[in-house]
């Protein structure tokens, strides 16, 4: 697990040190044991290494002596790279150590491009390859685990980084949030899309490979399904088996590996799986972590997760955060995710990733994705069942918003309205490509769009962000290729009953039947009169600030201000975190014209 960078540029000179140096340093929280770039007329490729497998080898860029010409970066871990190594060992390739990323130069050497489809496991990986034309080839796994960001600049430059922050970092680059960022945030919460909320700024969509020549612009390509080392059971098999085995491969590392429980079913399943494995295996108990605000707030599952871990014998960590941090933990996840999220979920992440790094874990097994997956949405239901002639795509998009449609009109100023009127707001597009599906199959359309575009934008942004943020893995095992396709067959998508079946022999009875609970602070009472975030939140919002922007009206976020302060609820909150949220990031991209602190 790493964080990579790099760039390709026509011209032939060297890139500046200094210049790599910076971009390093913006992303170096995320890998902290080691650093390394190399570099050359016109290329370079570096990466900060989090020592997960092989500690003491493995050093990155990855060159085999037999291989000139060849040079790799990952960021992630490689699942089946024992099976790759014994069969690329077999064709005469030669590797120093047993560490899964050293065998990248030969799996790219013996297919080109289309090395990605066989690896199996979340990565995110960059290839240059210098025998004849120098080209860069960048990969990411199928659902979007691990990110890569990159420009294409004026100058034909392309350069590349696993966080925003970093990517700005490099000198040629020149971006602005883009002028829709707003409403994207209104709409979906986040960016859903290989257009990040920054101008130039893209995201290699999952399961692409992108092609890069010098001072032309990338050749991205979704891949086709590939041959991995270890296939998965396409749809069928056992829930508790399929996740009783991809626990089991996730736990084995060689670092110390803990679980993150919320007192929810995904996460006690994952935790009492991994309690199982160390008992049979005559491991330890593992430790078990759980977030809980200090206080008395509604919603609070720490009761449930103390259940979970005796139920289990993990030696369990309740972690206490002290509301009055909020206001600063905000503008940490804000710089981190390096786009506005406006899901409050983020603040609880990061907490406790920086509780496990500071238990001494470096990994952390956790049950994202299962709520995406096996959670049985109620707008999936809805838009499958809609009555014929229904706007069924408009109103599963109205679910995905933090602000409803009709308060997002009151709340712009005309001139927002016009241009969104013109251009499309993010609704309009997410509409589009809904109504786009082929033979008008609606629940394949919204499968399509939360796997592809919403799960890897929300849950497994924050999940890699925010763990790296304190040098901390996390592995999803929902999100493994097995378990995902048994949770998305035609036979049954989206069945949570699954999951309660799993859990039946694992989980005590009450939170094994228990239905999917919100696992996000309580902002209604946060952004509440005496609340911790009620301050920063209307400072965010202050008139100067909203009409500088022009793009909301601002005795109209004063009135809904005053609505939540005399009646809190959720859905008031949401508007006014969101709102705060993206007034936030504008400010934090600013900032980053300058060196970030670096210290998470």
């Amino acid at each position: 697990m790493c964080r990579i960078f790099g760039s390709l540029s026509p011209a032939p000179a060297r890139p500046d040190p200094a210049e790599l140096a910076a971009v390093s340093a913006r992303q170096r929280h995320g890998g902290p044991d080691e650093h390394r770039v190399l570099r050359g007329p016109g290329w370079a490729l570096g990466c900060d290494r989090l020592a997960v497998t092989e500690p003491h080898g493995g050093s990155q860029p990855y060159r085999l002596a037999h291989l000139p010409g060849i040079t790799a970066v990952l960021n992630g871990q490689i699942h089946n790279h024992t099976a790759l190594r014994r069969e690329l060992a077999a064709r005469g390739h030669r590797f120093p150590d047993r560490c899964d990323g050293t065998l990248l130069p030969a799996l790219y050497a013996e297919h080109g491009p289309d090395f990605a489809r066989r690896l199996d496991g979340m990565f995110a990986v960059a290839v240059l390859d210098l025998r004849a034309e120098p080209r860069l080839v960048l990969a990411v796994d199928p659902l979007g685990i691990k990110p890569l960001h990159y420009h294409h600049g004026a100058d034909g430059t392309f350069r590349f980084a696993s966080e925003i922050p970093a990517l700005l970092a490099f000198d040629g680059v020149r971006t602005a949030p883009r002028e829709d960022s707003l409403d994207t945030v209104l709409c979906l919460r986040t960016p859903v899309s290989a257009r990040t909320a920054l101008e130039g700024i893209g995201l290699l969509p999952p399961g692409a490979t992108a092609v890069v020549r010098p001072g032309r612009a990338p050749v991205v390509r979704r891949r086709p399904p590939g041959r991995r080392g270890e296939a998965p059971q396409a749809a069928g098999g056992d829930v508790q088996d399929l996740l009783r085995r991809e626990v089991r491969r996730l736990a084995r590392a060689d670092v110390p590996v803990c679980t993150l429980t919320s007192g929810g079913l995904a996460s006690g399943l994952v935790t009492a799986l991994a309690a199982e494995y160390a008992r049979e295996t005559g491991a330890p108990a593992p430790h078990s972590f759980h977030l809980a605000l200090r206080g008395r707030w509604p919603g609070a599952e720490h009761g449930r997760a103390r259940q979970v871990a005796r139920h289990t014998r993990t030696f369990h960590h309740e972690v206490a955060l002290d509301p009055a941090e909020l206001p600063s933990l905000l503008t940490r996840t804000t710089r981190h995710l390096g786009q506005p999220d406006a899901d409050p979920a983020a603040l609880t992440a990061y907490a406790l990733f920086r509780a496990a790094r500071q238990a001494g874990y470096t990994v952390a097994l956790t049950g994202d994705g299962a709520d995406e997956l096996f959670g049985g949405p109620a707008r999936l239901h809805a838009a499958a069942s809609a009555p014929t002639g229904a706007d069924w795509a408009a109103s599963y998009a109205d679910t995905l918003g933090a602000v409803p449609r009709l308060l997002r009109q009151w709340l712009y100023t005309p001139a927002y309205r016009a241009y969104l009127a013109d251009e499309g707001s993010a609704a309009d597009r997410v509409e589009r490509e809904l109504r786009s599906c082929p033979d008008g199959d609606r629940r394949a359309a919204v499968t399509a769009f939360e796997t592809r575009w919403r799960l890897p934008a929300g849950p497994l942004r924050r999940a890699d962000h925010l763990g790296m943020a304190w040098a901390v893995e996390a592995r999803m095992p929902f999100c493994r290729p097995a378990v995902a396709a048994r949770a998305l067959a035609p036979a049954g998508p989206y069945d949570r009953r699954a999951l309660h079946g799993a859990a039946r022999e694992l989980l005590p009875e009450a939170l094994a039947r228990r239905a999917r609970q919100p696992s996000a602070p309580p902002l209604a009472a946060l952004i509440a009169p005496g609340g911790p975030l009620l301050d920063p939140v209307r400072e965010l919002l202050s008139p100067e600030r909203l009409a500088r922007a022009g793009r909301v009206r601002p005795e109209r976020v004063r009135a809904l201000l005053a609505r939540q302060l005399e009646r809190p609820s959720e859905g008031d909150a949401l508007a006014l975190w969101a709102l705060a949220v993206h007034e936030l990031w504008t400010e934090v991209v600013r900032g980053l014209r300058v060196p970030l602190d670096c210290a998470a």
